[in-house]
């Protein structure tokens, strides 16, 4: 498989290569050549493999030659070790749990496949390799965790300082090691704008062996696909495939569901529930594409206010905005109606949703009040217990806090501040 960039400037990579430098040097996102088609029988006959084995597939064309086919499934059984369960909230709405995993988000299943990518292709190398990644959240712990003590890896976290949970930093900041946190005096649009900006210095890039581990890298983004599949093996109603309703910041995780779709997973249609950055839904209504300035809210993983991936979902449908229409809606959650969801749906159904999840939820339930005849799916991306200063005065009870988070929070975090300043980051890359 090879890779061509979105800005069709740079020469085309395999996946070893997209994985390595991260972003294209003519500041384009890697995308597949082709987008395999799954066999049909495999469709019809997913009930009967393994996790390991529906993955393995799904990702095997992508990875190509690059990786020996016995390291990638040991990858991709390392990758999904922990439950992904389909739960029932109510009638008409399912649960899709990915928050099992280490650091109890989402994000986990691609920082564990390309951590362990990355540490295949880079134990060769003479080189150490200096990963760089920008966080809304929980991509940080995520990356800090798969990439913790990998040797040759030195790791540089760049996060808004005040804008992510007491959690989600504790999670990115406690580590130590080869892993560095950057509280960052601005939003997440300045971080990422950062790293992009690092990426394209040439003169950097030659001292320094550099890559990502956004979403923007295929080795992030592509695994990410793994779950939808799953969701669809635990669906019962086969004839009646679900809408899927998706929590969207970066775009990334619905990007990567929509590229399952196309490979020929059975959805209906798919939801982007977005908090107050409403860039995609105002797109879907005007077909204008404006970024703005992200505004804070309590679903703070989501506030991207000018999304990375979603020039890969444009790819996916060749810049058709009909065609795109008829797959993707989206929308725009107000904090409020998030924390009357969370507050509903725990009272009502006994079922605890975190702040993003609760705003996928909500978008879900209106869009099947319009369409009586479908059921759907939300993506809870992260444990509750992870937003806990948000949900409890929510519920009016504490949240039950696991082992391994009450651990964590007594550590001492540690970070340097820095204004929003790539010079700034460019020196202290220059430093470790």
């Amino acid at each position: 498989m090879q890779y061509y960039s979105t800005n069709s400037q740079s020469p085309k990579v395999d996946f070893k290569q997209a994985t390595i430098k991260g972003q294209a040097p003519d500041k384009g996102l890697y995308f597949p050549e082709q987008i395999p088609m799954l066999p049909k029988e495999f469709i019809e006959n997913i009930t009967n493999y393994s996790d390991e084995e529906i993955a393995y597939q799904v990702i095997k064309p992508y990875v190509g030659d690059a990786i020996p086919d016995a390291e990638l499934r040991r990858i991709v059984g390392e990758t999904i070790n922990f439950d992904i369960p389909l739960v029932k909230v109510t009638d008409t709405i399912f649960s899709l749990e990915l928050y099992h995993g280490p650091t109890l988000a989402f994000k986990d299943i691609g920082a564990r496949f390309m951590s362990r990518c990355l540490g295949y292709f880079v134990k060769d190398l003479n080189k150490k390799v200096t990963v760089l990644v920008a966080t809304s959240g929980d991509t940080g712990g995520a990356v800090a965790n798969g990439f913790y003590d990998v040797d040759g890896v030195e790791v540089v976290i760049l996060y808004p300082s005040g804008k992510v949970s007491s959690v989600q930093e504790k999670q990115l900041t406690t580590l130590g090691k080869n892993i560095h946190a950057l509280e960052v005096s601005g939003t997440f649009d300045d971080c990422q704008q950062m790293v992009k900006q690092v990426f394209t210095d040439e003169a950097l890039n030659e001292k320094l062996f550099l890559t990502s581990a956004n979403s923007i890298n295929v080795a992030r983004w592509l695994p990410q696909q793994f779950y939808y599949f799953f969701a669809y093996k635990q669906w019962a109603q086969k004839n009646n495939p679900p809408v899927i309703a998706v929590p969207s910041g970066n775009f990334g995780n619905i990007c990567a569901g929509i590229l399952a779709h196309v490979s020929g997973l059975p959805v209906k249609h798919f939801i982007a529930a977005c908090n107050a950055n409403d860039v995609v839904p105002a797109f879907m209504e005007t077909e204008k594409y404006e970024p703005k300035k992200a505004v804070a809210t309590i679903s703070n993983a989501m506030d991207v206010g000018n999304p990375s991936n979603f020039i890969r979902i444009l790819e996916i449908f060749h810049h058709q905005f009909t065609s795109l229409q008829n797959v993707l809606s989206s929308c725009s959650i107000t904090d409020a109606a998030t924390k009357d969801t969370i507050q509903k749906v725990y009272q009502e159904e006994g079922y605890l949703l975190d702040p993003h999840g609760a705003v996928g939820f909500l978008a879900l339930h209106q869009y099947l009040q319009n369409h009586p005849a479908e059921k759907g799916i939300v993506l809870e991306t992260a444990h509750p217990v992870k937003f806990y200063d948000v949900v409890e005065p929510v519920i009016g009870q504490a949240v039950t806090k696991p082992a391994s988070v009450q651990k964590q929070l007594l550590l001492e975090k540690k970070s340097i501040k820095i204004t929003a300043s790539v010079d700034l980051l460019k020196a202290f890359l220059l430093s470790i």
